[in-house]
């Protein structure tokens, strides 16, 4: 028996000490699970970058996907790299995937299985759903963690991105969202999860849903495009707009707007690049007549190339710009600065 007590306290003191063995201690104790979104037909992208974010987490990653019909979804989820189990529920309620309907799905799932992480993408869906869940649960949620240090351990900016803040969490349960950017996309082949079907919560009847109407294009979805072209105030108007849709049609590319054209009736507000509005990092980012709030430059800024075309010297996007052009937008051709960046000039400079 004091042989037994010894031995206890001598492993007890050597999971102290060795941080490295208690980290790989708690790493195996942990499971995820992400819930996933989609569309009832295809996976949206963040969700492979969340994915990524809970296989650091060390432990089983398991993934949720609610629909009418999401056979395909689930399908689609369990090759994916890294997901050890993908729980399926479906019910005409999950309709529109109302987070009033979605949460108390969460909540009896995590009942079930026992998760110490539960995330999402920080998308408007996670950024909706995963509070609601955090607070049915009783803990504080974490918000569009940039990096992961330990199963506690989280990284995400505040003050608009100006500084980078390290929060460890000491709830039971980590409830997170995760920024897309942040992390890289998990493979979407080489997995072989099992799936298993779940039995849905009665539905709580509080909002229904109605209808969404959803514009076609032809130009590639703001936040996984690799060429964004954004306009600001300094276009004046929603038809001089026109002048980045013609650009961005050459350039295969999203077209996006800061804050200041949204309030200003220029464009809609899915457009918004921004803090408060859509999270992008392209390989080329090309901003015009926008100064460069803090808001906007937190939505963009961790883009591979920077292009900013302002007629004030002074504006703050230039602080950020790997090119930048002092004029007119009016006066200047737009393809100007495509013509010099995509033609592979290094360097940050002030024409």
């Amino acid at each position: 028996f004091l042989r037994g007590a010894v031995f206890t306290s001598v492993l007890s003191f050597q999971l102290l000490c060795v941080p490295s063995l208690q980290a790989s201690v708690l790493r195996r104790c942990q499971s995820t699970l992400v819930v996933a979104e989609h569309n009832n037909e295809t996976l949206t992208p963040i969700t492979l970058n969340a994915i990524t974010a809970a296989k650091r987490l060390g432990g089983e990653v398991s993934c949720l996907v609610a629909g009418t019909s999401c056979d395909k979804v689930a399908s689609e989820l369990s090759k994916v790299q890294g997901v050890a189990k993908v729980l399926v529920a479906q019910h005409d309620v999950y309709k529109g995937f109302l987070a009033e309907e979605l949460t108390p799905l969460i909540v009896e799932t995590h009942k079930k299985f026992n998760y110490t992480h539960i995330c999402a993408g920080a998308s408007a869906f996670g950024k909706n759903l995963i509070p609601r869940v955090a607070g049915k649960l009783d803990v504080a949620p974490v918000s569009d963690i940039i990096e992961i240090k330990s199963p506690d351990t989280f990284v995400r900016t505040i003050y608009a991105g100006n500084i980078i803040c390290t929060v460890q969490c000491e709830e039971a349960i980590k409830v997170f969202t995760v920024r897309g950017t942040s992390f890289e996309a998990a493979p979407v082949s080489g997995g072989s999860a099992s799936v298993e079907k779940l039995t849905p919560p009665p539905p709580v009847g509080i909002s229904e849903w109605i209808e969404q109407k959803l514009t076609k294009s032809d130009r590639p979805e703001l936040t996984s495009a690799k060429v964004v072209v954004s306009g600001g105030r300094g276009l004046k108007s929603g038809e001089n707009f026109k002048l980045l849709y013609d650009l961005a049609d050459q350039l295969h590319a999203a077209v996006g707007a800061s804050r200041a054209a949204v309030d200003a009736g220029f464009v809609p507000n899915d457009m918004q690049v921004g803090q408060t509005g859509k999270i992008v990092a392209p390989e080329l980012y090309i901003a015009v007549g926008i100064s460069g709030a803090i808001q906007h430059l937190a939505g963009m800024k961790d883009s591979k190339t920077i292009v900013a075309i302002n007629k004030d010297p002074e504006a703050p996007i230039f602080q950020v710009a790997d090119y930048g052009l002092v004029a007119d937008l009016f006066q200047v051709r737009l393809n100007l600065m495509c013509r010099i960046t995509l033609g592979g000039l290094t360097g940050a400079y002030i024409i």
